[in-house]
């Protein structure tokens, strides 16, 4: 077991704790404004449930816009696939907590121009804190797409998120009211 496992654990637990406690439905649609995803021409997005930032109208956006809109799939050994969907409900089944694309998986990844993904924490330096099983570490892992992250405002951190080596930063982070972007040195 890593070093910082118990650290992120105990994060996590209090960053939904407080997420329980602090929910108010909120909308990220001023994400559609940044030049990445007004040229994107697909786009890989989720849909959230819970607590979560929500994407119902972000994804109703990107399809009227005329976007591909990926959503994920996640497999037995917790990778991610991403699967063209159309907005039907029709086309969604249940896993677990969330609903998932039914379909063909997607096979051109390198083709895909923008992730947006959760996030229950994100630091100044786009550092992000998933739910803790690595699916959209490797997922991020095999795209050089522009990748944001959907976190409420005091989800947006100036302290430093532990990582591990597979841990993947995000180019920017967004709140209801903000869009973040992050520079790394060479």
């Amino acid at each position: 077991m890593d070093s910082f496992a118990p650290s992120k654990a105990s994060l996590r637990a209090l960053l939904r704790k407080d997420r329980d406690l602090t929910y108010m439905p909120e909308s990220w649609l001023h994400i559609l404004q940044s030049h990445e995803i007004q040229s994107a021409r697909i786009v890989a997005s989720y849909l959230s449930y819970g607590t979560e930032p929500q994407t119902v109208d972000i994804n109703a956006a990107l399809l009227r816009a005329g976007k591909i809109l990926l959503l994920p799939r996640t497999l037995k050994n917790k990778d991610i696939e991403w699967v063209a969907w159309n907005g039907s409900e029709k086309l969604l089944r249940k896993n677990g907590k969330v609903l998932e694309p039914l379909g063909e998986k997607f096979q051109e990844e390198d083709q895909i121009d923008v992730v947006i993904t959760p996030a229950l924490q994100i630091d100044r330096t786009g550092n992000r804190l998933g739910q803790g099983g690595g699916s959209y570490d490797r997922a991020l892992s095999r795209t050089s797409a522009w990748k944001v992250g959907l976190v409420s405002g005091s989800e947006l951190t100036q302290q430093t998120i532990p990582t591990e080596g597979h841990d993947q930063p995000v180019d920017a982070a967004a709140t209801p009211t903000l869009l973040v972007r992050f520079t790394r040195g060479s």
